[in-house]
């Protein structure tokens, strides 16, 4: 109990104090996680929207595929992305692992099997008779699309939340393509792992808990714009 009370106090000092360490981790976390999640909604709304609007032999499989894809363990990920970018790897001529830029790479690849799935499972609740009104109006393929997008916007919503979330808190794949460099690539997953390490349990426990304001912060600016959007 001491000790997380040491924590709690460390935070505070840390963040009242405008510690420039722990604030540039944040902000590094922020801009890596954040530009995964966004490059995952790009892909995992259109993919997963693709998917429950077209049909074609195969398509549970791929379903499957993509639903196996929303549990994907993060170091499994690092492992793939590890070998991928590797000097002697297929993409090592871009001398990016170990970089922020892989580790965006990798954090995309965990977030968007999760915003596709929540999409895909948006779009197939809709009413079916929607559609037909859509295309009744003269509405193109892509307008049909896009006004399909909008309706579902509220689980859409959830499917930015789930991502974020499952990005900004994770720490396999981030060590294993980022390196932890301080003042580099150190975010606030990796650098808790690090102090825990060391045995600096209050830095450790006050570095928890920012990440944990931080994500509740994000999600409480999320939740309300979604439950100022839902109908009355």
């Amino acid at each position: 109990m001491a000790l997380i009370l040491d924590g709690i106090k460390e935070a505070i000092h840390l963040l009242v104090s405008f510690d420039p360490e722990v604030f540039s981790i944040i902000a590094l976390s922020l801009k890596i996680s954040g530009t995964a999640t966004l490059i995952s909604l790009v892909f995992g709304v259109g993919l997963g929207t693709w998917l429950a609007l077209a049909s074609f032999p195969g398509k549970r499989i791929l379903v499957s595929v993509m639903n196996t894809g929303m549990g994907l363990p993060p170091v499994v990920v690092g492992l793939f992305v590890t070998i991928m970018l590797w000097r002697n790897g297929p993409l090592g001529f871009f001398g990016i692992l170990y970089t922020p830029m892989a580790m965006i790479i990798a954090q995309t690849i965990i977030a968007t099997p999760i915003v596709m799935g929540i999409s895909l499972s948006a779009i197939q609740h809709l009413p079916q008779n929607l559609r037909l009104q859509i295309l009744a109006l003269g509405a193109s393929r892509l307008q049909l699309v896009w006004m399909l997008i909008k309706e579902a916007k509220l689980p859409l919503l959830a499917a930015v939340m789930a991502g974020f979330g499952g990005v900004i808190s994770e720490v396999g794949a981030s060590i294993m393509v980022g390196g932890n460099i301080k003042g580099y690539s150190r975010v606030l997953t990796t650098a808790t792992v690090m102090e825990t390490s060391k045995g600096n349990f209050d830095i450790a426990i006050a570095l928890s808990l920012i990440l944990l304001l931080l994500s509740f912060f994000i999600n409480a600016i999320l939740t309300y714009i979604q439950q100022q959007e839902r109908p009355r």
